[in-house]
């Protein structure tokens, strides 16, 4: 009779060492992996002459969750400067925001500009 399968499954049933092996194993491995978070992106709206400042306002509030008074201090940021940031995202939130301001922006008859940029 083969004892060596015997000889296992007590094993297994007595808790081995192997199964502590593994797990320490496992547990080194989790250690020694490097969880990278995912790059941020800045979202920067431009001045131009014809979007107005109430429709910028809007848009900050509805998509990109600003309060009122954040929403306002940016687009007069964006008025006095020439551009501002909105805030930075993961890449796919911040391309998905874009979009959406483009769509409405255009729907509504503004040239507003919306970029994403690389942030540091």
């Amino acid at each position: 009779m083969d004892m060596s399968i015997f000889s296992k499954n007590a094993d297994k049933a007595h808790g081995s060492n192997s199964s502590i092996d593994q797990i320490d194993r496992i547990d080194q491995i989790v250690e020694d992996t490097a969880i990278i978070p995912p790059q941020k992106k800045k979202v920067v709206f431009y001045n131009d002459d014809y979007t107005t400042m109430d429709f910028v306002v809007e848009v900050l509030i509805s998509i990109f969750n600003k309060s009122k008074e954040d929403a306002t201090k940016i687009m007069q940021t964006v008025h006095r400067d020439g551009f501002g940031v909105v805030g930075t995202y993961t890449y796919d939130i911040a391309v998905s925001r874009v979009e959406i301001t483009k769509n409405i922006a255009k729907q509504n008859g503004f040239p507003l500009r919306v970029e994403i940029e690389q942030s540091e």
